[in-house]
C-alpha cells in the first residue's frame, strides 16, 4: 500500500496525515502558538512541502500560531519567522502530490546524504559536539547538521539546478530502498554532490536550533 510522509514520519494514507496536522489545529485556541516541540516538529517539515516554502519560511522559522478562519469555521496555522514577520499557510497544500521541482529537491537532499554523515562524523572524532550557535553539548544519537552558517540548502540547490538548465531538466529514477529518489544522470549526480562540498558552510545545532533556521 502506498505511504504518505511529513518529514520522517511515515502515515498509510494521506488522509492519515491530513488528521495528524488537524489534531495539531484542533489542540490550540486561536493565537496559540504550538508550543509541543513534537508539534512543533511536524509543523517545520510539513512547511518545506508547501510550493512557496522558500518565500514562506525567509529568513528561518521561529514559531507556528493556530490562526483564524479565513473562510468557514476551522481555523488554521500562520508562521512567524526570526526577524518577527507573520505569514500564513495551507497545509492542504502542502498535503498536496509534490511537483517534479519538491521530487528534485528531495533527490538533491538524498543524494548529499554521505556528505552530511561524513561532517558529522568528523565533528564526532574531534570531539566538538556542541552546537555552533549557542555552545550547547550535543547528543551524538540526534544529531543535526545545519547550513545555517552559509546559504540555506534551497539556495545552493536552485543555484545548482539552473546551471543544469532548470528543474525539469533532472530526471529520477523510481524511489529508491532509502526512501527517496536519485538522479537519473550519474554524472550530474556527482557533479551535484561536489557543487554541495564547493558551497555549503556545515554546522552543527541543537534540535530547537535546527527547527528555527532555514534547512
Amino acid at each position: 500500500m502506498p505511504k504518505f510522509s511529513i518529514g520522517p514520519r511515515t502515515y498509510r494514507t494521506k488522509g492519515e496525515a491530513t488528521k495528524a496536522v488537524q489534531a495539531i489545529r484542533d489542540a490550540y485556541n486561536v493565537g496559540e502558538m504550538v508550543d509541543d516541540h513534537d508539534d512543533h516538529g511536524l509543523l517545520r517539515d510539513l512547511i518545506d512541502m508547501h510550493p512557496d516554502a522558500v518565500e514562506k519560511i525567509g529568513c528561518g522559522v521561529d514559531s507556528f500560531v493556530i490562526d483564524r478562519p479565513m473562510v468557514g469555521r476551522h481555523s488554521g496555522f500562520k508562521l512567524v519567522r526570526t526577524d518577527g514577520t507573520e505569514i500564513d499557510f495551507s497545509f492542504l497544500t502542502c498535503l498536496s502530490p509534490p511537483n517534479h521541482r519538491q521530487q528534485v529537491l528531495a533527490a538533491m537532499r538524498g543524494e548529499v546524504t554521505s556528505t552530511i554523515s561524513a561532517y558529522f562524523a568528523s565533528r564526532a572524532g574531534t570531539n566538538t559536539l556542541t552546537s555552533d550557535l549557542s555552545g550547547t553539548p550535543l547528543d551524538a544519537n540526534d544529531p543535526h547538521v545545519s547550513h545555517f552558517q552559509g546559504p540555506p540548502f534551497i539556495e545552493i540547490a536552485t543555484q545548482f539546478t539552473t546551471t543544469a538548465g532548470g528543474w525539469d531538466q533532472i530526471e529520477l529514477n523510481s524511489a529508491s530502498a532509502a526512501g527517496y529518489a536519485k538522479f537519473k544522470d550519474r554524472a550530474l549526480a556527482q557533479q551535484w554532490v561536489e557543487h554541495h562540498k564547493a558551497h555549503a558552510k556545515l554546522g552543527l545545532l541543537t534540535a530547537q536550533e535546527n527547527l528555527r533556521r532555514p534547512h
